[in-house]
């Protein structure tokens, strides 16, 4: 069964889901799949922007938070996002000198934004304010559908301005609510610089080492949508972004499970007592996953055509190619979580770079033949390779765990 926290989880994660849903649908009807492309490559930019971030902050701010003033930690990770997001603008700048609107800057400003909500709300998850953390992530996703209907249909401004006012409205305002909690944090305000460096250089070795999967993962993901946008233009985007806003969906359970059994690991007194519900969890995740995506794949062309418009009927083999790894990879999610909850990160670090060294290739090789559904073959490849090498090192962990004398190299570097 799974607990209460879990539950109210997959419960905030499926009204994301569903508003996120509706975000895709708003942008793939009132843009085209044009439209819907430029928006894709927007947000996995300010995505870029945020794995950058990540080295100083990311998910070692929820590891540290109950153990360190969270004021030692706010601060080298503010700073770090607004030197990132400069930085970021200005590659951008120079890397698409055509695109139009002050997209570089849009680029920078949405992602400082993104980063200080991530920042205060990873910061508030780790003092395992899990219920606070859930509802803003539902206020922002909430905010970005209502502001992009009222814009699109309200108002009939059907442009990719649009989409920019609706993100920093949505962004915003939580970051506002978010900020406020923070502050209300017990912690005590003055901080010596010694304490700050000390701090700081904890900070950085954690996140070396915990975000390196995170940016091996978003390769695994999104890296897809940069060779298909180059093969194939942004139509073919927009179609690949659909499916893959569907197929991936169904990960809102594993996502679930896993932050709730990471909160769970960071603060427990005896973390090997974990480990049980972990594997049940995994079990349930697996199930349910499988049972969400073969409702799924029962969807029709026709349907996909009827709901986001003529140019994405196409998206209907994406879902079916990206299946078997989006099921793979939702069932382990909480064996990554398992690792990187004991601070040991190189399970998860060789499992996605072994599932980019899978997909580079590929990519290659079937995106110039296939399109969108090339990109997604590959794709589903990596995510099998990822979830494979996962489960392979979590396997050999409980080997080492029952016999002592035991020694292999998935243990060793379990232990590392």
């Amino acid at each position: 069964m799974l607990s209460l926290r879990t539950l109210f989880t997959l419960a905030s994660r499926f009204g994301i889901a569903l508003l996120n849903f509706g975000v895709v649908l708003l942008t793939a009807r009132a843009l085209g799949a044009a439209g819907r492309g430029q928006v894709s490559l927007l947000l996995t930019d300010v995505a870029l922007l945020l794995l950058f971030i990540g080295l100083l902050g990311g998910s070692s701010l929820m590891y540290l938070a109950p153990r360190r003033n969270v004021w030692r930690l706010l601060v080298p990770a503010v700073a770090w996002a607004v030197a990132v997001c400069g930085a970021g603008a200005a590659v951008v700048a120079v890397a698409r000198p055509g695109a139009l609107g002050g997209y570089a800057a849009h680029v920078g400003a949405l992602g400082l934004l993104q980063a200080l909500f991530s920042i205060c709300a990873s910061l508030l998850l780790g003092r395992r304010r899990e219920h606070l953390f859930n509802l803003l992530n539902l206020l922002q996703a909430a905010l970005l559908a209502a502001g992009l209907l009222t814009a699109f249909y309200g108002f009939g401004h059907r442009t990719l301005s649009a989409f920019y006012a609706a993100s920093y409205l949505a962004t915003g305002l939580p970051l506002v609510v978010a900020a406020v909690a923070l502050a209300r944090q017990p912690d005590p305000r003055p901080l010596t610089r010694r304490a700050l460096r000390r701090t700081t250089l904890e900070l950085a070795r954690h996140s070396r080492g915990a975000h390196l999967s995170s940016i091996l993962a978003f390769l695994n993901y999104r890296l897809g949508y940069y060779f298909l946008a180059a093969w194939a233009g942004p139509s073919a985007v927009g179609v690949l972004s659909v499916g893959t806003a569907l197929a991936e969906a169904i990960w809102l359970l594993g996502r679930s499970t896993a932050q709730t059994e990471y909160v769970a690991l960071i603060n427990a007194p005896d973390r090997a007592a974990r480990r049980a519900p972990i594997v049940r969890a995994a079990r349930t995740t697996s199930l349910l996953t499988a049972a969400g995506l073969g409702v799924l794949l029962l969807v029709p062309p026709d349907v996909l055509t009827a709901v986001f418009g003529r140019d994405f009927g196409a998206a209907r083999p994406v879902i079916a190619w990206l299946a078997p790894g989006v099921w793979a990879l939702g069932s382990t999610m909480v064996l990554g979580a398992w690792f990187t909850g004991q601070g040991r990160y190189a399970p998860n670090n060789r499992a996605t770079a072994a599932g980019l060294v899978v997909a580079l290739p590929l990519f290659a090789l079937l995106i110039p033949r296939w399109g969108a559904v090339g990109a997604a073959a590959a794709t589903s490849a990596a995510y099998l390779t990822v979830a494979g090498i996962l489960l392979w090192y979590f396997a050999a962990s409980e080997t080492a765990a029952t016999q002592p004398g035991a020694s292999s190299p998935a243990s060793k570097a379990h232990n590392k």
